[in-house]
């Protein structure tokens, strides 16, 4: 069997002490996945963002991330002992760029316009690329509008030198459901069976993702 590593949930990226910019995931989808893969025997660790969702397996090995820079550095610790990355978290593109006026505490409401600059986050899935070890196995996913989704996955297969890229539209953010496509670095399409609850397409996904 494997040690896959997969990472789940949103980034928070703190604008001051209490408010952040993030998004909609609720990792239910890697969530799933480590269920589905710990399931199939395999040597599981989730590194998971903030949800309130957990995995059902007690097999899981969970680390906890909020920020992307916290996320960096879990997968530089994980990474090189995994066979497999499952790269299923939704990580932040841009976080607040630090104001003084916002450092160390709680920005005050005033009658005064607030500007937030916004500065490029890491791109986690292309370092890992960039320095994956030989025979490792790099799974991404793409969130896109339906009719963007395959091309914008086979850009990221090779953006990110990864090998496989699962592509789904964007109703399938914070849903219990999952309509999506394997997108092979070989160029080929491998559908799911239709839409489906994402427990059981990760369970369809992991036995033919992860081999034996």
């Amino acid at each position: 069997m494997s040690s896959v590593l997969i990472t789940a949930g949103p980034t928070h990226e703190p604008i001051d002490a209490v408010r952040y910019l993030g998004n909609r995931s609720s990792g239910r989808m890697g969530i799933a996945m480590a269920d589905a893969a710990a399931a199939a025997g395999h040597t599981t660790t989730l590194l998971l963002g903030p949800s309130s969702l957990l995995p059902m397996s007690p097999a899981v090995r969970v680390h906890r991330f909020t920020t992307t820079s916290d996320l960096q550095s879990l997968l530089r610790v994980h990474v090189p002992a995994a066979d497999i990355l499952i790269m299923a978290a939704a990580v932040a593109d841009y976080r607040p760029k630090p104001l003084a006026a916002l450092s160390g505490g709680k920005f005050r409401r005033t009658d005064e316009k607030v500007t937030l600059e916004l500065e490029p986050t890491q791109d986690l899935l292309a370092e890992v690329g960039r320095n994956r070890k030989p025979g490792q196995i790099l799974i991404g996913f793409a969130l896109e509008p339906r009719d963007e989704m395959i091309e914008s996955a086979r850009r990221k297969l090779q953006k990110k030198n990864i090998d496989i890229c699962i592509a789904n539209p964007l109703e399938t953010m914070d849903a219990p459901e999952i309509e999506a496509v394997l997108v092979h670095k070989d160029g080929h399409l491998e559908s799911g069976p239709g839409r489906m609850k994402k427990e059981d397409f990760a369970t369809w996904a992991i036995a033919r993702l992860l081999p034996r």
